[in-house]
């Protein structure tokens, strides 16, 4: 039986580079966005099918996933394309799968587990560099210690940013700083900054909420969970407009990624390590087309899923340029 793949929001900066490891990787993929034009000339250009719909009528995203078993939407800013994606998902019976950071995208996919395992629905959210190396490093690390019962995880942006990525900054700024108390989603404004070793010594981080205080909660069943990050210096643009749409090549070579985490144990006990990776930009592209091929094998668990508990714990570290260091 033929698997059609449709990438949505493929003519964006990593959208494109999604696309063209899809080619390159001989995946039977379409491409789909709502730029007629865009849309057109990247089909013509990777020598694919194409569909062109907007989100703004879910009769008409429903129709336009027609044949479809998977989505990938790499479309932000993701709080205003992941609902009415996941929506028509759930009702055509089509898996998706996404690439975002964003904590209310994770929240929702959640909210609608249920509904989506009784449609046969996978919801992927996340598998971008944002959450695969830090969700298989949290599965790696509570594997470690007697009733894990507590994360810190960090991440540091080590080079400038695409457009789509400042306006789901934006989105991720929006929800406040939360955290995982006991098992539940808690608002914790006075939440202190903390220093963690990405490689070069400790650095300051914020607290911050990503998409992992959902993930590693399904991952792990840690109760408590905070998230933080380290941002270096000239990341942040000063005007989106002016902005390019993403770094360059020699930029994604030079900046490397890392994650951090730390998991306390029921008797205290804590274990740290880091995942190394090649850049989040460059890594995303290679997650996310290595989870689309698994798809495409059958690894499908119905209802809200995370890429470790759906592709395993040592997910992350398949992709290349990609290693986990223990830290003591």
């Amino acid at each position: 039986m033929t698997q059609t793949i449709l990438i949505y929001g493929a003519t964006g900066y990593t959208g494109k580079l999604v696309a063209m490891q899809a080619r390159d990787t001989r995946l039977a993929f379409e491409i789909a966005g709502r730029n007629a034009t865009q849309v057109t000339a990247l089909a013509d250009q990777l020598g694919v099918p194409c569909r062109v719909f907007a989100l703004d009528d879910p009769a008409t995203i429903r129709a336009s996933l027609a044949g479809v078993t998977a989505v990938l939407n790499c479309a932000g800013p993701f709080a205003s394309t992941a609902g009415p994606l996941m929506e028509a998902c759930i009702a055509c019976g089509v898996h998706y799968l996404d690439i975002t950071a964003e904590y209310k995208v994770y929240a929702l996919a959640q909210s609608w587990s249920a509904r989506a395992a009784a449609a046969g629905v996978m919801l992927l959210p996340g598998v971008g560099w944002d959450v695969v190396p830090s969700d298989c490093l949290a599965l790696y690390l509570a594997a470690k210690v007697d009733q894990p019962q507590r994360l810190r995880i960090a991440l540091q942006v080590a080079n400038s940013m695409s457009r789509g990525s400042v306006s789901s900054v934006g989105e991720i700024l929006g929800v406040g700083v939360l955290a995982r108390v006991d098992g539940v989603i808690a608002a914790t404004p006075d939440a202190a900054p903390a220093r963690f070793d990405f490689g070069a010594g400790p650095v300051d981080c914020t607290p911050l909420s990503f998409g992992d205080l959902v993930t590693a909660w399904k991952s792990t069943g840690i109760p408590n969970i905070a998230m933080f990050v380290n941002i270096k210096d000239n990341v942040l643009p000063e005007g989106v407009a002016a902005m390019p749409d993403g770094p360059s090549l020699d930029e994604r070579l030079a900046n490397r990624a890392a994650a951090v985490a730390e998991v306390t144990g029921i008797d205290g006990t804590v274990v740290r390590a880091r995942i190394d990776t090649i850049n989040g930009y460059s890594y995303t592209p290679l997650a996310a087309v290595a989870a689309l091929h698994r798809v495409v094998a059958g690894r499908i668990e119905p209802g809200f899923q995370t890429p470790g508990t759906v592709f395993g714990a040592d997910f992350a570290v398949t992709i290349g340029g990609t290693r986990i260091i223990d830290m003591g």
